[in-house]
C-alpha cells in the first residue's frame, strides 16, 4: 500500500510538472497578429444586458461596390459559433457587389479573442449595435448564420426601427426545436461540453496545441451563456420583412425550426435549399441571388411587414405550439440523444430504458435508435465490469469507485452461483434484479471465456432491452396524449411516468420467480414493523424531543459533558482501544490496535502468537458505529483481506464464547453507585436444514429472517449456496448488532445488585465516565446476574442506546418513552457535570466532526 501510494505521489508531481511548463510556454506565446484585411473599433463590454466601462478591440472585415455611398444599403453579417467573419468569405463579396457589408469577429471568436463576462446572443448583440453606431449605420439589414441567427433576433427586438430586414440562414430559434428541446437539458448538455472543453485546455499539459482547436472555450460559453427561450416571444413580435433561408439537410438546426419561425412570422418568406447546414462556407453566390431580392424589394417598399401579412398567417401564427409537431430527433440532436442514453445506463439500465420507451412515446426518438443507444451503453458498461474482473480481480472491490457499486459477498454469492449453474446465470441474472453486477463481475474473476461471456450476454441484452423500450413505449403513448394538454407538467409527468413503469417493471421481475416474491416480502415486513426501520424514518421524533432539551438547558451540546473523559462524550470519533485502555485489564477481551500506518500484519501476527495463533478473533475499526466493518475472522486469508480492505486504524480482539448482552449504565456523578438502565439479551439466529434448500433459501422462507436476508446474505458470502443437511442448525450471523441481524430481547429481568456492583468496580477506575452502554459476555444469563464472569466487548458513550427496546413485544410507543428518558439523563448528567467544571463540547467543530465522519462512511 505504501508502495502504491508512492507511485501515485510521483505520478502526480510529474503531472503538476508538465502542466506548470505548459502553462508557462502557453503564457510566453504571443497572439498571431489579427490578418491585414480586419478593422478595428473599441467597444464597451457587455455583461447582464448592460454595458460596462472596460473597454475590448472588435475587429471585422466590410465589402462595398465602388462608388458606395449613404443611399446605398447596409447589411450586418453575424456570424455563427464556432466561427468568425471568414465564414462569409465567399458571401461578403458577392453581397458587397451592390450592398454596403459588415461582418464583425464578435467577442471570442476570430481576431477578437478578448475574455468577456458574458459569451451570449444577447450580449454579442449589443456588441454588434456599438459596432453599427461608431460606423454611424442608422438602418440596417441584418443576415444571421446559425447562432448568429440569435444574435439578429436579439437586435431586431431591443431596435425594430433600426432593422430594416431580417435574413436568417440557418439559424437557431426556438427553443423547442434545439437539441433536446428544453432550457434545462440543454443547458445541462452545453454544462457538461463546457466543463470537458475547460479540462482539456486547462488540467492538460497540451503546451498551446489545444488554443487554436475550432471547440475552443468561447464556443462553448456561447452555447452555454444563451438562453434561447426569449426568441420565441421576440420572433413573435417582429414586424420587419423576414427571409428564411435553410437547407432540407441540416444536421445541426433542423429544418422543422424554420418551419416554426416561419409560422411565428407570418411575414416571413422560406426558402428551403438542397443543402446542409454550412450551405454558407462556398456557398455565396448560390445564396446572394434570393438575398440580394429580397432586399431589393425590401428597400422598394414591396415586402411584407407584420402590419400587412395574410390574415390567416396571422391566426395561424396567434395560435400556441404544438408539441407534436416536434419531429423525431436527427443528426446531431439524435447523436446527443443516443449518447445520453448509453450513459444513463451507467446509472441504471432498466430505468434508462423506459425513459428511452417514453421518449419514443413522445416523438422525440425513433424506436431503434433508442432500443440500439440502450443496447450498446448496456454492452459497454457490463463488458467493463467484466473486464475489470478479469484484469484486476477481487482487490478493487475494495476501491473506490467500485467499492460503491460491488459488494464483495455479492461476488461471492455469483462466483458460486456460477460454478454450479454454469454460463447460463450470464442470461438468468438479466431477469433477476440485484445480480447483474456481482454476476458479470465473477464471470470475468473465474476467466470465462470472452466469446462465451459475449455470446449469451449479448443474447439477453438483445431479448431483454428492446422488449423493455418497446412495454415502456406502449405503455407510455397514450400518457403523452394526456399530458400534451398540459404543456407545463410535461416534463414532471415525464419523469413520474419513468419512475412508475420502472417501478412496475422491477415489480413484476420480483413477483416472477419465489425468490424474488420473498424479497418483496421482506421489503413489506421492514415497512410494516418499525424494529426495522431505517435510522431517517425512526429518528427524527427523537431529534425534536433532543432540540427540546437543548432548549430546555440552553444548550446544543450539554449531554457530551455526561461523560467528561471520552471526546465529545461518546457521541462520535471515540477510539474503542482508547476507551478499553482505562478499563480493568482482567474485565476485558484481550486486544491489540493495528495502526493504519504501521506493519499492521506483523501486529497481528505478535497477537495471534501470544495465544497461541488461536482463530478466530474479531477485527473492526478502532472508530466505528454500528457494526460496520467488524469481521469475525476464521483463516488468516481473510484476516489479511481485511487488513488490505481498510485504510483505518483497525483493533483485533480475542472471540469470547457465551451469551452476549448490552447492558446501559448509568452512575450520576454525585454518586459512589450507578443503576443498570437497561439490559439487552442479544440472541444470533439460526436456520435449520432439510437437505433440499440452500441457506439462502432458509433465509428467505424464515418469517423474521426475511426482512434482513440482505444483511445475512453479505455476510455469508459464497456459504449462502450451501444446501444444510437435514436438522443441521446453521447460524447466520455472528454479529451482536441489532442492523446486522441480531435478535435484540428485552432482559431487564435480570438486572440485579450483584450485577450493578461488578459494573461498578469495572467503572469506577474509569474517571470521568458516567453514561453509557458495555457489550460484553458471560458464560450464561445466570453468570449475568450475578456479576460473574464477565468479559466487556466495547464500552460506548452517549451515542449508544438502550437496545432492549428493538424486542418484538414493545411498541414504537415504549421504544420513544425509552430513548426520551434516556436522552433527559444524558442532559441532566451532562448539566451536573458541568456544575463541577466539566465543558461540553463546542457546537460547530462537533457537527464538522460529524460532517467529516460522514463523508468517510462512518
Amino acid at each position: 500500500m505504501t508502495k502504491r501510494r508512492g507511485c501515485l505521489r510521483w505520478g502526480l508531481a510529474v503531472y503538476l510538472l508538465l502542466l506548470a511548463a505548459s502553462h508557462l510556454v502557453r503564457g510566453l506565446t504571443p497572439e498571431p497578429p489579427p490578418p491585414a484585411d480586419l478593422e478595428r473599433v473599441e467597444v464597451r463590454v457587455a455583461s447582464g444586458g448592460r454595458l460596462g466601462e472596460r473597454r475590448l478591440p472588435l475587429y471585422f472585415r466590410r465589402w462595398e461596390p465602388e462608388g458606395a455611398g449613404e443611399a446605398t444599403p447596409v447589411m450586418l453579417l453575424l456570424h455563427g459559433s464556432p466561427g468568425s467573419s471568414s465564414d462569409f468569405a465567399t458571401l461578403g463579396p458577392a453581397l458587397g457587389r451592390r450592398l454596403r457589408v459588415v461582418a464583425p469577429d464578435l467577442p471570442g471568436f476570430g481576431a477578437s479573442t478578448a475574455p468577456v463576462p458574458s459569451y451570449s446572443v444577447r450580449a454579442h448583440a449589443l456588441y454588434a449595435r456599438q459596432l453599427l453606431d461608431h460606423l454611424g449605420v442608422e438602418r440596417v439589414h441584418l443576415l444571421g448564420f446559425s447562432m448568429g441567427g440569435g444574435v439578429a433576433i436579439e437586435i431586431a427586438d431591443r431596435e425594430p426601427e433600426r432593422v430594416a430586414s431580417l435574413v436568417l440562414l440557418s439559424a437557431i430559434g426556438v427553443q423547442e426545436l434545439e437539441l433536446l428541446g428544453r432550457y434545462s437539458l440543454n443547458h445541462a448538455v452545453h454544462g457538461a461540453q463546457l466543463a470537458t472543453l475547460w479540462l482539456a485546455h486547462e488540467a492538460v499539459p497540451h503546451f498551446g496545441w489545444l488554443d487554436g482547436a475550432l471547440l475552443s472555450r468561447a464556443y462553448a460559453r456561447n452555447f452555454f451563456d444563451t438562453d434561447q427561450r426569449p426568441l420565441r416571444p421576440a420572433l413573435a413580435r417582429l414586424s420587419a420583412p423576414t427571409l428564411l433561408l435553410h437547407g432540407e439537410r441540416d444536421i445541426l438546426v433542423p429544418v422543422a425550426a424554420a418551419r416554426e419561425h416561419h409560422r411565428l412570422v407570418p411575414q416571413s418568406e422560406l426558402v428551403s435549399l438542397d443543402a446542409n447546414h454550412f450551405v454558407v462556407f462556398g456557398g455565396g453566390e448560390r445564396l446572394a441571388p434570393p438575398v440580394l431580392d429580397f432586399v431589393d424589394r425590401v428597400e422598394a417598399g414591396v415586402a411584407r411587414r407584420r402590419e400587412n401579412a395574410d390574415p390567416e398567417r396571422l391566426a395561424a401564427a396567434e395560435q400556441p405550439f404544438d408539441p407534436a409537431s416536434v419531429p423525431p430527433a436527427t443528426a446531431l440532436a439524435l447523436v446527443v440523444l443516443m449518447a445520453l442514453l448509453a450513459l444513463s445506463t451507467l446509472l441504471s439500465e432498466d430505468l434508462t430504458c423506459v425513459a428511452a420507451g417514453l421518449l419514443v412515446a413522445s416523438g422525440r426518438i425513433h424506436f431503434w435508435p433508442a432500443a440500439l443507444a440502450c443496447c450498446a451503453g448496456i454492452l459497454v458498461g457490463d463488458l467493463a465490469i467484466f473486464w475489470t474482473g478479469r484484469l484486476l480481480g477481487r482487490r478493487v472491490l475494495h476501491r473506490r469507485p467500485l467499492r460503491w457499486l460491488i459488494k464483495p459477498d455479492q461476488v461471492q454469492r455469483s462466483s458460486a452461483w456460477f460454478r454450479r449453474r454454469g454460463p447460463v446465470v450470464i442470461i438468468l441474472s438479466r431477469f433477476l434484479p440485484g445480480t447483474r453486477v456481482g454476476t458479470y463481475f465473477a464471470a470475468g474473476l473465474l476467466h470465462t471465456s470472452f466469446w462465451r461471456f459475449l455470446a449469451y450476454f449479448g443474447a439477453a441484452v438483445v431479448i431483454w432491452t428492446p422488449a423493455l423500450v418497446w412495454i415502456a413505449r406502449m405503455v407510455g403513448a397514450p400518457a403523452f396524449r394526456t399530458l400534451r394538454e398540459f404543456q407545463v407538467w410535461a416534463l414532471p409527468g415525464f419523469l413520474l411516468l419513468a419512475v412508475a413503469i420502472w417501478g412496475l417493471v422491477e415489480l413484476a421481475e420480483a413477483l416472477a420467480t419465489p425468490r424474488g416474491r420473498r424479497r418483496l416480502a421482506g421489503w413489506w415486513k421492514r415497512k410494516r414493523e418499525w424494529e426495522f426501520w431505517s435510522p431517517w424514518v425512526f429518528y427524527p421524533p427523537l431529534v425534536v424531543y433532543y432540540l427540546l432539551l437543548a432548549l430546555r438547558h440552553r444548550s446544543l451540546t450539554l449531554f457530551t459533558a455526561a461523560n467528561p473523559a471520552l471526546p465529545g462524550g461518546g457521541f462520535l470519533g471515540e477510539s474503542k482501544s482508547a476507551i478499553l485502555d482505562r478499563l480493568p485489564a482482567d474485565a476485558v477481551a484481550p486486544y491489540r490496535l493495528l495502526p493504519a500506518e504501521g506493519d499492521r500484519a506483523a501486529e497481528l501476527a505478535a497477537f495471534l502468537a501470544e495465544r497461541d495463533g488461536r482463530l478466530p478473533v474479531v477485527l473492526k475499526p478502532d472508530v466505528g458505529q454500528r457494526g460496520a466493518g467488524v469481521h469475525v475472522v476464521r483463516t488468516l486469508e481473510k484476516a489479511h483481506e481485511v487488513l488490505e480492505s481498510c485504510d483505518a486504524d483497525l483493533l483485533v480482539q480475542e472471540y469470547v464464547a457465551g451469551a452476549e448482552f448490552g447492558v446501559f449504565y448509568v452512575r450520576p456523578p454525585e454518586r459512589e453507585s450507578g443503576t443498570v438502565f437497561s439490559i439487552t439479551r442479544k440472541l444470533l439466529p439460526e436456520v435449520t436444514g432439510d437437505g433440499r434448500r440452500t441457506l439462502e433459501e432458509l433465509i428467505l422462507a424464515d418469517p423474521r429472517a426475511v426482512a434482513l436476508a440482505r444483511s445475512y446474505l453479505a455476510g455469508l458470502g459464497d456459504r449462502a449456496l450451501r444446501v444444510p443437511a437435514p436438522g443441521e442448525r446453521v447460524r447466520i450471523t455472528e454479529l451482536g448488532t441489532h442492523c446486522r441481524g441480531a435478535i435484540f430481547l428485552d432482559g431487564s429481568h435480570l438486572a440485579t445488585p450483584a450485577l450493578a456492583r461488578r459494573l461498578d468496580e469495572i467503572s469506577r477506575p474509569f474517571e470521568g465516565f458516567h453514561f453509557g452502554r458495555y457489550d460484553l459476555r458471560a458464560p450464561s444469563e445466570e453468570a449475568l446476574t450475578e456479576g460473574r464472569g464477565l468479559v466487556v466487548l466495547e464500552l460506548n458513550g452517549v451515542s449508544s442506546e438502550a437496545t432492549h427496546i428493538y424486542d418484538p413485544k414493545h411498541s414504537l410507543i415504549h421504544a420513544y418513552r425509552v430513548l426520551f428518558r434516556q436522552w433527559r439523563l444524558a442532559f441532566e448528567i451532562g448539566r451536573a457535570n458541568r456544575a463541577r467544571g466539566a465543558e461540553p463540547e463546542r457546537f460547530w467543530p462537533m457537527l464538522a466532526t460529524l460532517w467529516g465522519r460522514r463523508l468517510d462512511g462512518g
